[in-house]
C-alpha cells in the first residue's frame, strides 16, 4: 500500500458527560465486530435475593459500615440541588422508589451498585452529609409545606414518613461468580445516567484495589503526563491505571486468555483486592513502574503523551486509552537517560505511525479490545520505542 492509498484517518471523538468533554477519546466498535467473548451462564450460579429495608434501617447500616456507598466515588456530585430535592419530595409523597441492587461479600458486607446516587442523596439530606444537610428547593407539589426546609426543620410526621419508607433491594449472593455479578450489573445499569464499566468495578471492588488505583492516579507524575486527569468525574483515570496494572501483571499473553477488556480488568481488580495474588511488595513494584512510565511518557511526548499526534498535526487531542496502555507499559522498561537521548527519534517514529500506518490507527481507534489489535499495537509501539538506537 502506498501513502496515497492510505484512507483518511478515523475521526477522533471525545467522550462527553453532561454536555462536557471528559478529555478522553471515545472507544468505538466496528459494526461487524464479533462479540467480545462467549461466557454462557449457569443459571444455578446466579443467586439474587429480594429484601425490603426501611430507609432508617438502610441509613443505620451505612453508618455502622455494613452497607457501603463506595468511598471516594465521584459521580454523586453531579446531581443538582433541584434533582436532590425532588427525590426527597418523591419520598415524602410516598412514590415508590425504583429497586436498588446491592452486592454482598462473604463477610456479609453489602455494597450499593445500582441506586448509589439516590441513597447518597437521602443520606446527605437526613444525616447531614454537608454538616446540616441541604435545603429543599424547586419542589413541584410540596412548596407550601417544606420548601426551603432541611431535615431537622421538618415536622415529626414528615420525618417519620421518610424513615419508614420501604425500599426494595435485590441482593446478589456472594456465591455468584464475580464475572457473572459484573455482567448482571451491566445489564440492569439503565438509570438516568448509567454507570460506566469502571464505575461498576469500583462499586463492586474492595478497599485494597480502590486504594492502589487512587494512589497511582494521585501522583504528580501521572497528573503531569495526563494534564491533571486524576480525580476524573467518570473514573477514567482509575481505568487507565487499572489497564496498566493488568498488562503489567499479566502481559499481552494474559490478555489473550480473556480475549476481552472487561473480564481482563475484572480479573485484575480481584487480584489487586487479594494480598495472596498481589502482595504488598508487588504493589510497591507496580507503583514504581507506573511512576517511571509516567515520568518517561512526559519526558518523551510532553503535553502530547497518550494522544493521537500524527505528522502535520499541531493540536492536542483527547487521551486515547489504547495508546495509554501500549506506551505506558513500553516506556516503563526504559531508563530515563536513554529516552532523553533518543526522544526526537521516538517522537518521529510514533507520529509517523499515526499518519501512515492504517492498521496501527485501527488498533488504537475501533474494536481496541480485539486480541489481534491489542497484540499489534503493543508490538508496533515497542518497535517505535527502539528508534534512534
Amino acid at each position: 500500500m502506498t501513502t496515497s492509498d492510505i484512507p483518511e484517518p478515523p475521526k477522533i471523538t471525545e467522550e462527553h458527560f453532561l454536555d462536557t468533554g471528559t478529555g478522553v477519546e471515545a472507544e468505538t466498535e466496528v459494526e461487524d465486530a464479533p462479540p467480545e467473548i462467549a461466557r454462557p451462564w449457569n443459571p444455578e450460579q446466579i443467586r439474587v435475593n429480594t429484601k425490603q429495608f426501611s430507609l432508617r434501617n438502610a441509613l443505620d447500616m451505612i453508618e455502622d459500615g455494613s452497607l457501603e456507598l463506595a468511598p471516594d466515588f465521584q459521580r454523586g456530585i453531579v446531581w443538582k440541588p433541584v434533582q436532590k430535592s425532588r427525590l426527597i419530595e418523591s419520598v415524602l409523597l410516598q412514590i415508590p422508589l425504583p429497586a436498588f441492587y446491592f452486592a454482598e461479600d462473604t463477610d456479609g458486607l453489602m455494597r450499593v451498585v445500582d441506586g448509589l446516587q439516590r441513597l447518597s442523596t437521602i443520606r446527605d439530606f437526613v444525616r447531614g452529609g454537608d454538616e446540616r444537610g441541604f435545603e429543599l428547593k424547586g419542589l413541584e407539589y410540596l412548596q407550601s409545606a417544606v420548601e426551603g426546609k432541611r431535615f431537622e426543620d421538618l415536622p415529626a410526621p414528615w420525618k417519620r414518613r421518610i424513615y419508614n419508607t420501604q425500599i426494595v433491594t435485590n441482593v446478589i449472593d456472594p456465591t455468584t461468580p464475580s464475572d457473572v455479578m459484573y455482567d448482571i450489573f451491566k445489564r440492569i445499569n439503565t438509570g438516568g445516567t448509567p454507570l460506566n464499566a469502571q464505575e461498576i468495578r469500583h462499586c463492586m471492588s474492595k478497599e485494597r484495589s480502590r486504594t492502589i488505583l487512587r494512589v497511582m492516579t494521585s501522583t504528580v507524575e501521572f497528573n503531569a503526563a495526563t494534564n491533571n486527569m486524576g480525580g476524573h468525574i467518570r473514573m477514567n483515570d482509575r481505568e487507565m491505571a487499572l489497564r496498566f496494572a493488568a498488562f503489567w501483571l499479566m502481559g499481552t499473553d494474559g490478555y489473550a486468555k480473556y480475549a476481552a477488556m472487561d473480564p481482563f480488568l475484572q480479573r485484575t481488580t480481584i487480584m489487586l483486592d487479594n494480598v495472596k495474588d498481589v502482595n504488598d511488595a508487588r504493589v510497591g513494584d507496580l507503583h514504581e513502574a507506573f511512576r517511571k512510565a509516567m515520568v518517561n511518557a512526559h519526558l518523551v511526548f510532553d503535553e502530547q503523551a497518550f494522544r493521537k499526534w500524527p505528522l502535520d498535526s499541531s493540536g492536542r487531542n483527547p487521551i486515547n486509552r489504547a495508546l495509554f496502555e501500549a506506551w505506558s507499559i513500553t516506556l516503563a522498561k526504559y531508563e530515563t537517560e536513554d529516552l532523553e537521548r533518543r526522544r526526537e527519534a521516538i517522537v518521529d517514529a510514533a507520529r509517523f505511525l499515526m499518519k501512515n500506518d492504517y492498521q496501527y490507527l485501527e488498533a488504537i481507534t475501533s474494536s481496541t479490545g480485539d486480541v489481534r489489535r491489542v497484540m499489534l499495537r503493543f508490538d508496533v509501539t515497542a518497535q517505535a520505542a527502539e528508534a534512534g538506537k
